[in-house]
């Protein structure tokens, strides 16, 4: 049969070819369907299918994750649909499981080719998501003050909601020789409920210079700048700059660096205006062909002209994922502790706070339907504030769709 699939294939019947190799996908012998889906995807690859290629490749690793061929040429289309934070990724989980030196070299020139792919790309995310605390208030009904306690208004009480979670980000990458290219972005997430007072809404562009070469690694310098909304009036403006460094270590480790400086603008309340100075540092790391993990850590440095909102910041993120058959398991938690500079107006002491965040999730590539796979996110938030009003705690669960691979 897959001589008579390849026979069909040359002649120039790809649509005869195409069936019987997705016939021979759902043979009960492994083997069989091993052969047919990574035929199947290199054809379907060189017709300039790469999505529905890419699709059967993710659906062989599910079943073979120690196959480095094949995460190779995943890895390669990957990386022509723009995604080379993905491809750089497989390229890893391969490396995890020991080469041949000829595929080593073949896989340690790919790495280096990554960096000079001129494409463009856009994904998008849509969820449902029931939330416990849509406004991320404090569920007291009386605050005290310095002056006298406070009854608050329903509105700046925790709310629950159903919400409808939308993202996604469009981009592109133009060559100026083999080691510069100017990449613009832009990016926009929603949450939207019910009651629209509640609505919050960002979008950022940015337009940046990539310089590869520099350390053995990548540094991009962008500006940018974002807007949001809340309840649909103007919340935040900002304008800022980033330095990011990316470099590999050795063939299962990265290491990426960044700062960033940037002015923000608060029309609703001018007292908050001010500096916003960035910093992280992180490391991600290949453990398996089906797993992996990264670490985060980050600071920043807010100012105001109300030293009330001025604050130092510092937190801390780790992030582990396993494929397990054709489910992908994701954990992360977040740890982050905030202090203020001044007390606020009507509270007696500087806002210090502690703010926990863990996630698990998973996502579903066997029920995948053109490329996007269900993704369900079960989150717990909880902030620790000496300011009543931002003490809060929140549950969240996300169903929604997102891009297989």
């Amino acid at each position: 049969m897959f001589d008579l699939a390849d026979k069909l294939r040359v002649a120039g019947r790809i649509d005869d070819s195409e069936a019987i190799y997705q016939a021979l996908t759902r043979d009960p012998d492994l083997e069989i369907r091993t052969e047919a889906r990574f035929r199947l995807g290199l054809m379907l690859a060189e017709l300039n299918r790469p999505r529905e290629a890419a699709v059967l490749f993710r659906a062989l690793l599910d079943e073979k994750p120690d196959a480095p061929r094949v995460r190779v040429e995943l890895a390669q289309i990957l990386a022509k649909l723009g995604d080379m934070g993905a491809a750089a990724r497989q390229l890893r989980q391969a490396q995890s499981a020991g080469l041949p030196p000829d595929v080593a070299r073949a896989v340690d020139q790919f790495a280096t080719a990554l960096r000079s792919f001129k494409r463009y790309g856009a994904s998008i995310e849509l969820a449902l998501a029931p939330d416990t605390n849509i406004n991320r208030a404090t569920d007291a009904r009386t605050i005290d003050t310095v002056i006298a306690p406070i009854d608050l208004s329903d509105d700046a009480r925790a709310r629950s909601g159903l919400g409808l979670k939308v993202s996604g980000q469009a981009f592109a990458r133009f060559a100026l020789g083999a080691r510069t290219a100017i990449l613009p972005q832009i990016s926009a997430s929603g949450d939207i409920y019910g009651a629209s007072q509640f609505n919050d809404v960002s979008a950022r562009a940015q337009i940046g210079v990539e310089r590869s070469g520099l350390g053995s690694g990548r540094a991009t310098l962008s500006v940018g700048q974002s807007l949001r909304w809340f309840g649909g009036n103007p919340f935040l403006r900002m304008t800022d700059a980033t330095l990011d460094w990316l470099k590999p270590l050795g063939k299962r480790n990265q290491l990426t660096l960044g700062a960033s400086i940037g002015h923000a603008v608060y029309p609703i309340n001018r007292l908050q205006d001010g500096l916003l100075i960035t910093g992280n540092i992180g490391y991600e790391r290949a453990f398996t062909p089906r797993s992996g993990g990264s670490m985060r850590i980050d600071a920043s440095r807010q100012t105001a002209a109300d030293r009330g909102y001025s604050n130092v910041a510092a937190g801390v993120t780790g992030v582990y994922f396993r494929d397990i058959g054709r489910t992908t398991a994701f954990t992360s938690i977040t740890a982050r502790r905030l202090i203020g500079d001044e007390p606020f107006f009507l509270f007696p002491e500087n806002r210090r706070e502690w703010l926990i965040r863990s996630t698990l999730g998973a996502t579903f590539r066997q029920a995948t339907i053109r490329g996007f796979a269900p993704i369900v996110r079960l989150s717990y938030e909880r902030n620790f504030s000496t300011v009543p009003l931002f003490d809060y705690g929140r549950k969240t669960i996300e169903l929604g769709i997102n891009r297989a691979f």
